[in-house]
């Protein structure tokens, strides 16, 4: 059973490095240039517009079920600005020391986001088993990905500990009882993303 994980692609304001969570920004020109050789028996997608149009791009010929509980952390006060924009900032120096006990104003509490990516996974879990499909994708966002893999990957490490690049997705690889069960996967393997031959 094969669960992969697609990261949306780069958008203008990842290429300023602000925060991007609940609000959206557009693809930059070079992300619509992203493919895959991969396919999956169904697709499902956060509901921001970065991630529909990264679904687009890699699987063009598949309309993708669209889950709110993939969005990424919600940033509050702080979505859009930048470290230099923030860094002077007390209570973002706090955060930046210990994001799970503090929190963006008006932002998402850490464990408020990953109860609501584990909601959004469950949903997933559970039409993939009532359908015996054998495989999904999932667009979603770098947060969402880091939680999916502290979760669920073989190799336990920490949130921090991953990276979930723009160019690259994972494939998740389960026995169906311990997917059942709430289980790691006994297989994790990168997917490289090309871009587009021109011409």
């Amino acid at each position: 059973m094969v669960i992969a994980l697609f990261r949306h692609g780069v958008t203008e304001e990842n290429k300023r490095k602000a925060y991007l969570g609940w609000n959206d920004s557009p693809l930059w020109m070079k992300s619509k240039e992203m493919s895959t050789s991969k396919s999956y028996e169904i697709y499902f997608s956060s509901d921001l517009q970065r991630c529909i149009s990264t679904a687009e791009i890699l699987f063009p010929h598949n309309i993708p079920f669209l889950l709110k509980d993939l969005r990424e952390m919600n940033f509050g006060q702080w979505e859009g600005k930048t470290y230099d924009d923030l860094k002077e900032n007390q209570l973002y120096r706090q955060w930046l020391s210990n994001p799970v006990t503090n929190c963006p104003p008006e932002g998402e509490p850490f464990h408020e986001f990953t109860n609501r990516v584990k909601n959004g996974w469950d949903k997933i879990i559970q039409k993939v088993l009532s359908q015996r499909l054998q495989s999904c994708a999932v667009i979603t966002h770098g947060g969402v990905i880091r939680y999916l893999l502290s979760t669920f990957a073989p190799e336990q490490k920490d949130f921090w500990e991953w990276q979930a690049k723009h160019d690259q997705g994972f494939e998740l690889i389960f026995n169906r009882e311990a997917l059942r069960r709430g289980e790691r996967c006994t297989l994790l393997q990168e997917v490289p993303l090309t871009a587009k031959e021109l011409g």
